[in-house]
């Protein structure tokens, strides 16, 4: 259950201090400030050291270092060579587990992410994609390692302000939202574990759920 965090403050190290599988659903509906920017977390990946799938999965390497550092830290890299992604550490030091930031809503400086991304994208493309997500918020190599969990600090995860911790999933997004739980996309490796959460009822997410 989440912890009683006051609204607009940012989240004690201890709270992502657990599995990742754990941490992601309760990322949902956090905002992620960078500067004047911010982007309310709508879609999340958890990524466990025992995750094929995992950048940790072959041990710890020179560009995978702060997948392996303490709790409530941020781990940058770049995917493919193109587009930088940003993970929250969770666990312990030297475990090895992260939560991928997948998808955001524009929250605060909706005009600076617009000139970031490209002037003619629509305010739901701003922020649909971990790519995107970095893009708008200028997030790159030098975040990588970046502590989360200070207020007042350039880059952080903030409490939503006006929103009272204990109601919806996690206990960020509004009980009207519709939460749901899916397998991950875009990897190639255990593609069956059921690691990513979305706010299906916004408009925002990389990938919707198919309706059947």
């Amino acid at each position: 259950m989440p912890r009683p965090v006051p609204s607009g403050a940012v989240l004690s190290r201890s709270f992502f201090e657990r599995p990742a599988v754990d941490v992601a659903p309760e990322l949902l509906g956090l905002w992620l400030w960078h500067g004047a920017t911010a982007a309310r977390i709508v879609e999340v990946e958890a990524y466990e050291p025992d995750d094929p799938a995992s950048h940790s999965f072959i041990g710890l390497r020179p560009r995978t270092r702060s997948m392996f550092g303490p709790p409530g830290h941020l781990y940058v890299y770049r995917s493919y060579g193109v587009h930088w992604c940003a993970n929250v550490v969770c666990d312990a030091s030297g475990v090895g587990a992260a939560v991928l930031l997948r998808a955001g809503e524009p929250k605060a400086g909706e005009a600076v992410m617009a000139q970031r991304r490209s002037p003619s994208s629509a305010p739901r493309q701003l922020c649909s994609g971990p790519g995107k997500l970095c893009s708008a918020l200028a997030i790159e190599a030098a975040q990588d390692g970046a502590d989360l969990c200070h207020d007042g600090a350039p880059l952080r995860l903030a409490v939503p302000v006006g929103v009272e911790p204990g109601h919806g999933h996690g206990g960020w997004v509004p009980a009207s939202a519709e939460v749901v739980r899916t397998t991950r996309i875009g990897i190639s490796k255990a593609v069956d574990r059921p690691w990513r959460w979305l706010v299906t009822t916004s408009p925002h997410v990389s990938r919707g759920v198919a309706r059947g």
